[in-house]
């Protein structure tokens, strides 16, 4: 099985364009090409799951399209969007920033799908994708410390409540390393995929570890890479993974799933 994570940045680009006439002009510019760039590349990675960070549900940099939608039709996968602020937040009010949210996408079945929502932070969203053999978390914490904190402790109580295998995945935003997550790792019992820890961030020249996939102990980490793609300011995660051999379900048959990639 292949998972892609990746904060495409509303497909607003990097680099000299993105920051002419002024500085982050890029976020209102039309992001049609680059988009289909983005969406070039992850059909050449084939995943069978994504979790897009930092998605537009139709503003007008997007010619009011949604990306999510427009990538899982590309795809001819299943999609799951929702904006990444709660609905009594007044950025849901404010033109362009109400069409900014997150999405999972799939060629699995999906079983049921949740939205959860933060108590602190701007950027609240936890997507919570239940598929046939595991459940998908996708977040995107704060930028501040405190708040991110704060979020570790509201996303434990949620990932803690599926029985499930689980895949929690996105952008962390720990500006102070992996010491943020060490109570929230011992507390879930999740692992790394990225075990070398390898940094994603920025795409030119990757200095910081923003983003991770963590996954419970059922899951085994068959090969992971950070692509040198250059079309966001965040490299993108590529991580195959499998179920343990002694991994049995509750009836005592072996657990199997197609292999992909």
């Amino acid at each position: 099985m292949r998972f892609l994570l990746y904060n495409i940045r509303y497909a607003a680009g990097i680099g000299r364009r993105f920051h002419l006439p002024v500085p982050y002009s890029g976020y209102i510019k039309n992001t049609s090409l680059n988009l289909k760039h983005i969406v070039d590349f992850i059909r050449s990675v084939d995943p069978d799951i994504i979790g897009l960070i930092e998605v537009d549900s139709g503003s007008f940099r997007s010619e009011k399209n949604n990306q999510a939608e427009s990538i899982a039709w590309e795809l001819q996968h299943k999609h799951i969007y929702q904006s990444k602020y709660a609905a009594t937040s007044m950025t849901r009010k404010v033109p362009l920033l109400n069409k900014q949210g997150n999405a999972i996408l799939t060629r699995l079945p999906i079983v049921s799908q949740k939205f959860h929502y933060f108590r602190e932070g701007v950027k609240r969203l936890v997507i919570e994708a239940e598929l046939e053999d595991v459940t998908v978390f996708l977040v995107h914490l704060s930028l501040k410390f405190r708040h991110r904190q704060h979020q570790l402790q509201d996303l434990y109580n949620m990932v803690r409540k599926s029985e499930k295998p689980k895949i929690v995945a996105g952008d962390f935003n720990v500006f102070w390393g992996d010491r943020e997550l060490q109570l929230f790792l011992a507390a879930t019992g999740l692992v790394s995929a990225n075990g070398e820890g390898r940094p994603s961030h920025p795409s030119r020249a990757p200095r910081r570890q923003l983003d991770y996939i963590f996954h419970s102990p059922e899951l085994r980490t068959v090969s992971f890479e950070v692509p040198r793609i250059k079309l966001s300011d965040h490299a993108p995660l590529v991580w195959d993974f499998e179920f343990q051999e002694n991994y049995r379900l509750d009836n005592g048959q072996h657990h199997t799933l197609p292999q992909t990639g």
